[in-house]
């Protein structure tokens, strides 16, 4: 294999003569939204990137933060990669944890959740297949400001995805998590 001896313009979100085309994404390079305090959330590909085919979001969340309310997608499946930290999430009726190189799936059609229950920041990877739950994300991290339940459900039911307020607010108290 020959080492590559050039580097690409950075692609930029949006920048349709790079879709589908080989390139190399730095490190720090993707849009970023969300909160430190929260949730941060890297887009590293999406859906238009890949076809529809899926999507590729870094998710980096904050000690005792809970990452989204309880969701049910009906389209999607996710598959979570842990980078770095502890990974809490709510599977259906089980709680689970998960460190550094385990993968964990949330099935569409499966209630679910996630947050960090330790002291230092959690990296992961959220594989998205197909794509269009990462429009979710960009709807939340852009009305980041105004975490209203209501304005929440619509923005999820936009996406063909429910949200249980009930549910989160119980897991919040459970485990005095921030959301």
């Amino acid at each position: 294999m020959t080492p590559i001896s050039w580097v690409a313009e950075p692609y930029q979100q949006g920048d349709t003569a790079m879709r589908d085309a080989p390139r190399l994404l730095r490190d720090g390079q993707g849009d970023v939204l969300g909160s430190p305090l929260a949730c941060t959330d890297r887009f590293m590909i999406e859906g238009a990137d890949a076809g529809g085919r899926f999507a590729l979001v870094e998710h980096t969340i904050a000690p005792g933060a809970l990452a989204a309310p309880m969701h049910m997608h009906s389209n999607e499946d996710e598959f979570t990669y842990v980078l770095a930290g502890t990974f809490a999430a709510v599977l259906g009726d089980r709680e689970v944890q998960a460190g550094p190189g385990d993968l964990v799936f949330k099935p569409r059609g499966e209630w679910h959740t996630f947050w960090n229950p330790g002291d230092v920041p959690t990296r992961v990877l959220e594989i998205i297949s197909p794509a269009g739950l990462e429009e979710f994300f960009r709807l939340v991290d852009a009305a980041e400001a105004d975490q209203d339940p209501e304005r929440i459900a619509e923005m999820a039911e936009r996406i063909g995805c429910d949200v249980d307020h009930d549910a989160t607010a119980a897991l919040v108290e459970r485990h005095g998590l921030r959301f």
